[in-house]
């Protein structure tokens, strides 16, 4: 949960040339394709520029004032002196200060001497607050005589458990680099390096053999490994893979733990901890070219992917344990859908596509990215949802509520994990390899990509998601030939998923169609892009259209809370009708023959498509928003999906 993984591009690639440099392994096996960092794209459109600046501006500080309004810096303070209580609820509420990793993204593309001078002093209370060994967890530095309920009289005991200390290690040690990275000072890099040293001391062979409970630490070790070349980090990463699943108890599927990770063929257990574990192993994966690790995280995404997805990209049915269901187990009133395991979900599917360049794992990830991540935050940039579901009808509450989105939670790991995530979405839209350059992403940018030896810039113009319209300037510094590839989404193509979990009521015969400088091009499609081979001149224009239609989307017949219902779709994004647009949601349903129309309503909700139709119901006019800008307007009934007649 919390400051997840940002970046993964960051993961894969130094941010930027650092001040003080770090010792660096040369010739190391890593990702055949790597991503374009997101500090290296710049974006200029109307729909992602906004959240991204809101992000900066409102989210980011305000999170920090609620960690000091809500007691979590004074844990630092605290632990500094050895005195007093433990003052919040959690013992990973440490994290929530690691969002330096967030304010550190914002800082590189955008700079802030103030926001600068306040995470140095945050950093200053950590290394305070750190025991000389290197230990760091306030939850017990405190009083260790009377640490948290969820630790015990010793450190480490109950790390497959409840302590999260291994969880605080991975979120120290993510917001460290994210810091360096961006500045090049290793005051709270020296820190986690302490940390991680400590673990390396206490854990691997021979030694302690305790797996993390709650996942994480493994792709931040990775981290480490990337920045300075420390084998120790890399190896101990494997460790905590292979450590996992050594009792083969069915009990502990809660934490993936239940059996080996190379046996393992099935999302289970709590959904959050599930992606951030299926990332690190495929960081390891690329890094040690690990065949069997590859093995399992293919049948498990194939797993999750065609069983256990909700249309919006959202993970992790069951409210009880945020928790996986059983396979088609996919409710709606009560999905759980944390949007913290949205955020895992985007940083597995990004390192998918990494691992065998195929653009079905970046149409998982649009479709998470543009429906059950930013459905998590306020349009106001200061209120979250905790859970995301498909429905509401003003009676079920979930333990961390659903009605309306709140400000702060007592275990507030997505308001400060959005902190982190938002300015990171630039770095998902180009790729390359070494002579291809991939457009993944729809997002008006510019960024300039070293591809066949050649440095080449590469534009979009474009009014996506609203419009289908891509304009593409391909600039090398010299001409050369090399290959673009443009994901084709699967919901331009009729394929809404890779598998039968949803598909398209109809077949929508306006195709995707293809220009270069003018003239049009036949497709040439390889793991769902479209190629373009050629000798590339400077100012070489490609003329992209996707059909923009409205779309009816079945369920499978397995999942027993969509059968005889249809949702809306428009492009990549998911449509909900709200009680406030509509007077009575729960008589509405529409018809095969519903005429749907779209119109763009630039004063509604920051500017939004909207799709009116006439119900079968007594023949009254309904209106479907974005289902990511629902409860922007108070608590009210919604849904997704709506009975067919």
């Amino acid at each position: 949960m919390k400051l997840q993984n940002l970046l993964i591009a960051l993961l894969l690639l130094p941010l930027i040339s650092c001040k003080e440099k770090v010792q660096e392994k040369p010739g190391t096996a890593d990702y055949s394709t790597s991503g374009v960092p997101f500090n290296k794209v710049k974006i200029n459109d109307g729909f992602w520029l906004p959240k991204i600046e809101t992000n900066r501006t409102v989210t980011i500080p305000s999170s920090f004032a609620k960690c000091e309004e809500t007691g979590r810096i004074a844990n630092f303070v605290k632990a500094a002196k050895k005195e007093g209580r433990f003052g919040t609820d959690f013992p990973f509420d440490d994290t929530d200060i690691y969002k330096i990793e967030g304010a550190s993204y914002s800082m590189s593309v955008h700079p802030d001497p103030k926001l600068d001078h306040y995470v140095d002093s945050l950093i200053d209370l950590i290394g305070k607050a750190q025991e000389p060994d290197g230990y760091l967890y306030t939850a017990r530095t405190i009083n260790p005589e009377h640490p948290h309920d969820w630790s015990d009289s010793e450190r480490w005991i109950k790390v497959s458990e409840l302590s999260h200390e291994f969880y605080n290690s991975g979120h120290l040690f993510e917001a460290a680099a994210a810091h360096y990275q961006a500045t090049g000072k290793r005051n709270l890099l020296n820190i986690a390096f302490k940390n991680a040293d400590l673990l390396d001391q206490v854990f691997g062979p021979g030694k302690r053999n305790n797996a993390p409970g709650h996942e994480i630490v493994e792709m931040d070790l990775v981290k480490l490994y990337r920045i300075t070349g420390e084998e120790k980090y890399l190896n101990l990463a494997k460790f905590f893979i292979d450590c996992r699943g050594k009792e083969n108890d069915p009990k502990k599927a809660y934490s993936q733990d239940h059996k080996p990770v190379v046996d393992q063929t099935e999302a289970v257990g709590h959904a959050v901890r599930a992606g951030y574990l299926y990332s690190g192993v495929a960081d390891v994966a690329a890094l040690t070219g690990n065949q069997a690790y590859l093995n399992a995280i293919d049948q498990i995404w194939d797993n999750m992917v065609s069983k256990k997805f909700y249309i919006t990209g959202g993970v992790g049915a069951v409210h009880h344990g945020e928790l996986f269901g059983e396979n088609y187990e996919l409710p709606n009133l009560t999905a759980y859908n944390e949007t913290c395991a949205a955020i895992a979900n985007v940083f597995w599917n990004y390192r998918m596509f990494l691992l065998h360049s195929h653009a079905k794992y970046t149409d998982v990830l649009e479709r998470s990215l543009y429906n059950g991540v930013i459905s998590g935050v306020g349009l106001d940039g200061k209120t979250f949802f905790y859970p995301n579901p498909l429905e509401c009808d003003l009676d079920f509450h979930f333990n961390r509520g659903s009605l309306t989105r709140q400000p702060w939670f007592d275990c507030s790991c997505c308001p400060t994990n959005m902190c982190r995530f938002m300015p990171s979405v630039p770095g998902y839209i180009y790729a390359k390899s070494q002579d291809k350059i991939f457009v993944n992403l729809f997002i008006q940018s510019s960024s300039s990509v070293n591809v066949a030896n050649n440095q080449v810039t590469i534009s979009q113009e474009t009014n996506y998601p609203w419009q289908g319209d891509v304009k593409i300037e391909v600039s090398p510094e010299r001409a050369s030939r090399f290959s673009v590839y443009l994901r084709i989404p699967g919901w331009a193509v009729n394929k809404l998923v890779p598998n039968d979990l949803y598909t398209f009521e109809d077949v929508d015969e306006n195709q995707v169609s293809l220009k270069v400088n003018g003239e049009p091009i036949e497709i040439v499609k390889d793991k769902g892009y479209a190629v373009l081979t050629r000798q590339w001149e400077k100012g070489d224009v490609i003329e992209y259209t996707l059909p923009m239609d409205i779309r009816k989307v079945k369920a499978n017949k397995m999942v027993e809370d969509d059968r005889g219902k249809v949702a809306l779709e428009r492009g990549p994004i998911v449509y909900c009708v709200e009680g406030v647009d509509n007077q009575d949601i729960d008589q509405l349903s529409i018809s095969v023959n519903t005429k749907l129309t779209a119109s763009f309503e630039p004063e509604l909700l920051n500017g939004v498509e909207v799709i009116s139709g006439l119900g079968k119901s007594g023949n009254k006019k309904f209106t479907a928003i974005p289902y990511f800008v629902w409860n922007n307007r108070g608590a009210n009934k919604m849904k997704v999906w709506l009975p067919e007649k």
